[in-house]
């Protein structure tokens, strides 16, 4: 007699109802887990309706269609291995954990919010989106990076991180910044006070970041000594740049022929970033933005990495992501 032929088993349907336990590790503090409150919890169960979400002890229950428990279980599982690493949780990492979640990029949330740039001044600077931990990362492989994207995408604060961590390490002997001055078409003259004074409002940026990462005290000492230098990009000319971390900012307001100058300061030793946005250029309209076509012009030169970020990686408030986008539609239409 024939053996009866076995039943392939058939996945439960997306929608249907199931049940899944978690047992939380011991060694992870259920406090930390769900949060100061229980705010976690709570974002958990606003962002998934759906989804009954019981903690009894150490265990997570959770009920629900089959395809919403799959994904909360995998955003729970993601929040302990980072609780487990001593990431502080909220909301905003909920939040973001389920946008990586849902983005099939195949960024998991653990790896992207507990990797550490810089531990400064008693807080530690994170990447917070997969876009941004990509841009990082190519910083630390290559020696000329262009982090190209919207506002709030962190490119220069990320840049800065990366800079500071470079000089601590001793892998470098200075950081300079530069920016170009143009909303004034660089005709600082026209403008009162010294040169110090008409230029210092361009580079205040880089100061507001300099300051959140290096004691502030501290930072004349390191301008005086040369350690760090804050300058206009008008300055960088004739210049060659050995054993430096350089960040251009705002790149989107230099000519093709700036782009060129800056790109050849570089020395032995040094690290180039390059950030901007090139929907924000400020250039007469008869000038091309460097910016806008260096992409084209090293296209296939070895050691030299683009990275673009989005609306995804806005890390500002929610609005700015979708006033991005909504300017993207109307460019388009």
């Amino acid at each position: 007699m024939a053996e009866p032929t076995p039943t392939a088993s058939v996945p439960e349907p997306r929608h249907a109802r199931v049940e899944h336990r978690i047992t939380v590790p011991p060694d992870v503090s259920m406090v930390e887990l769900l949060g100061l409150r229980d705010e976690v919890l709570r974002s958990i169960e606003d962002g998934f309706a759906t989804v009954d979400v019981h903690v009894r002890g150490n265990e997570v229950t959770l009920a629900g269609p089959a395809g919403d428990v799959a994904l909360v279980t995998r955003l729970v599982d993601e929040l302990v291995e980072m609780a487990a690493a001593g990431t502080p949780l909220s909301p905003e990492v909920v939040q973001r954990s389920v946008t990586m979640l849902t983005a099939d990029s195949g960024a998991r949330p653990a790896d992207v919010l507990t990797f550490n740039i810089l531990s400064t001044r008693g807080r530690t600077i994170r990447a917070k989106t997969a876009g941004q931990k990509d841009y990082v990362d190519a910083i630390e492989r290559s020696t000329v990076t262009f982090g190209i994207g919207p506002a709030g995408t962190g490119k220069t604060y990320l840049a800065m991180a990366k800079a500071v961590q470079a000089l601590q390490a001793r892998r470098v002997n200075r950081i300079v910044l530069t920016r170009p001055a143009v909303e004034a078409g660089e005709r600082l003259g026209f403008l009162p006070g010294s040169l110090s004074e008409k230029i210092d409002p361009y580079l205040r940026p880089l100061y507001d970041a300099l300051h959140d990462m290096v004691d502030p005290e501290s930072i004349p000492r390191l301008m005086e000594a040369g350690t760090i230098e804050v300058a206009p990009l008008a300055y960088m000319r004739g210049r060659t740049l050995n054993d430096a971390f350089i960040i251009l900012d705002e790149a989107q307001n230099t000519s093709v022929e700036q782009m060129k100058m800056f790109l050849t300061r570089l020395g032995f030793g040094s690290k180039v970033v390059v950030t901007g946005d090139v929907t924000q250029v400020d250039l007469p309209s008869a000038t091309t933005s460097g910016l806008r076509v260096v992409e084209k012009v090293l296209a296939g030169v070895e050691d030299v990495e683009f990275c673009r970020l989005t609306s995804k990686d806005v890390v500002r408030h929610r609005l700015v992501g979708e006033i991005i986008d909504a300017y993207a539609r109307w460019d388009g239409a």
